[in-house]
């Protein structure tokens, strides 16, 4: 009896060790931009902010350490007064391409309105259900946004049920004193991040995810050219999103050309002419920004 109740309590903890833990995530606190203050607050910060983003269950699933996703996540502080903080959030995630050892940009995205009191050694609350800490509920919505993405690009639109969860964070928040998290304070900020993420017009950029990553980079090892041929077609759908322009702003889908642009033009550097000539027609009418990086292209 008792060995058996030994192996049922290993059983649990195992359990509990193997469930969770999605991300692998680098956290990196800058204050070169403070002075006069005790750094030592930011080293503690910073630890406790890795310890939070890496041991924190975000899903119910069970992760293998090589599974788990690879993110950076810097926070650049400006201005500090008493317990309250100012500053950026920067936030990168990748994943692998199958059977390469070439790991794929997903995700790039500068966050300029970040604001949280915080106290040295003070447990960091988080809760899904409601709002307790403006800084918890920041590092936990971009969390499940780096989820969504890496889900996204695995199966077609596989990240609704992480996105929903951003989703629910922004709606705990509304009556939050930080900004960020309203419709009416900006047109680029995280309410409308995930609002255009769960859109249905802008479901071709999701789509465009799944395709480019899974049906694309995935298949290019072993099949190059069949690979490239789906990611050029999926650039359809972006087009398709870009003609309709669901609003003026195209928040969601500039945070993916600024990901996939450079990969793009390396995909396609190594095509034939007409393919190389189509998808960069496509891109520059899409992304009219990049124009002169697209030209690369087409310098075969």
């Amino acid at each position: 009896m008792e060995k058996k109740f030994f192996v049922l309590i290993a059983f649990i903890f195992v359990s509990y060790l193997g469930i969770g833990q999605e991300l692998r995530c680098n956290i990196q606190v800058v204050s070169s931009q403070i002075q006069g203050t005790n750094k030592q607050v930011f080293q503690t910060l910073q630890n406790e902010l890795y310890e939070f983003m890496n041991n924190t269950a975000w899903t119910n699933h069970i992760y293998k350490n090589e599974e788990r996703i690879d993110c950076n996540i810097m926070i650049n502080l400006t201005d500090h007064s008493g317990d309250e903080f100012k500053g950026s959030i920067q936030i990168q995630s990748r994943r692998p391409v199958y059977n390469t050892s070439y790991n794929s940009a997903i995700l790039n995205y500068k966050d300029d309105d970040v604001k949280f009191n915080y106290v040295e050694f003070e447990p960091l609350e988080f809760s899904l259900t409601e709002h307790r800490s403006n800084l918890t509920s920041i590092l936990a919505y971009y969390a499940y946004i780096i989820i969504g993405f890496d889900y996204d690009t695995y199966s077609l639109l596989g990240g609704t049920e992480y996105f929903q969860k951003a989703e629910q964070i922004v709606n705990n928040a509304q009556n939050a004193a930080e900004n960020g998290w309203k419709a009416f304070e900006s047109r680029k900020n995280r309410y409308w991040l995930v609002e255009n993420i769960l859109n249905d017009q802008y479901k071709g950029v999701r789509e465009f995810q799944y395709r480019f990553h899974r049906l694309g980079l995935d298949v290019m090892s072993s099949k190059e050219a069949a690979g490239r041929a789906d990611i050029a077609e999926s650039l359809e759908l972006l087009q398709k999103v870009y003609r309709q322009k669901p609003d003026p702003f195209l928040f969601f889908y500039d945070m993916v050309m600024s990901a996939k642009s450079d990969e793009l033009v390396n995909v396609f550097s190594e095509s034939f002419m007409a393919e190389a000539d189509r998808v960069y027609n496509i891109l520059v009418e899409i992304d009219p920004s990049r124009s002169e990086k697209y030209k690369k292209i087409k310098e075969q």
